[in-house]
């Protein structure tokens, strides 16, 4: 059996140098044979393994004022280029450190599986941050929300929240352990975090990065729109206005560098 890999890129947040990483780090992490397709709007500077596929044309109007990732919409589809059967998703920012193999042998092939949520461990979210699902098993979601994009949105807020209570069969989660969120299990608690790198857990595989902080973030440390800042930097800023009043936020909001992440998100 092939294992089917797949990315979606839009706009210019991301582009080649992400997928390019993300290739790398799975043709690196996988037993073969496998396939790597992105559905993206432009393939100018992907290297030449990657399957680029154009994005799925939709006819809706991007929801307003919510933070999901609504455009990943596009892949339930009933059909998905020339894919057929399971596919495993993934985010083009996340950081790839063990094996991928078992990601595609567990559980149901018919089921969907999502990555688990930590941001609320009251709720039994999944993230689709990396995901496993057949080509096609989504398409009453898509035909759901484009029915009304915007009403699904304020209803549900993420698209992950979305796929959960309403994926066909109900939802499976991978192990815990396989999929790790960068702030909420590597990076220290502060005041720990000032000082300590973050760890990478044990038999973690894939390292997930929401919330706007990237692996290149992590690599040199500080945060996002603070690159490379010092400790030293840090807190002197504590001085300066911040954009949302709060010194205490800015304060708990630094890194220092994770050789780690620069160990994998390599090309």
């Amino acid at each position: 059996m092939i294992k089917q890999v797949i990315c979606i890129n839009w706009g210019t947040r991301y582009g080649a140098r992400f997928i390019n990483r993300l290739y790398g780090m799975v043709a690196r992490n996988i037993t073969p044979p496998f396939s790597f397709t992105c559905f993206t709007d432009s393939a100018e500077g992907v290297r030449p393994e990657v399957d680029c596929q154009p994005l799925p044309e939709l006819d809706f109007e991007m929801p307003k004022n919510t933070k999901g990732k609504w455009p990943k919409a596009r892949l339930w589809g009933e059909r998905l280029g020339d894919l057929k059967g399971p596919v495993l998703f993934m985010d083009l920012d996340l950081v790839i450190t063990g094996s991928l193999d078992d990601f595609f042998t567990y559980g149901d092939p018919d089921k969907v599986i999502l990555s688990r949520n930590p941001a609320k461990p009251f709720e039994r979210l999944g993230q689709t941050s990396v995901f496993r699902f057949p080509v096609g098993k989504l398409v009453d979601l898509q035909r759901r929300f484009l029915a009304d994009p915007q009403g699904v949105a304020d209803e549900y807020r993420y698209e992950q929240r979305f796929v959960t209570r309403n994926a066909p069969g109900g939802i499976d989660l991978f192990p815990r352990p396989w999929v790790r969120h960068f702030r909420y299990d590597c990076l220290p608690t502060f005041p720990l975090n000032l000082v300590q790198p973050a760890r990478l857990p044990p038999d973690a595989r894939i390292v997930i990065f929401p919330g706007g902080v990237l692996p290149e973030h992590a690599i040199r440390g500080g945060w996002a729109g603070r690159e490379g800042w010092t400790l030293s930097q840090h807190l002197k800023g504590l001085a300066e206005p911040q954009p949302d009043g709060s010194r205490w936020r800015y304060l708990r909001h630094f890194m220092q560098p994770v050789p780690w992440v620069a160990e994998h998100w390599q090309p």
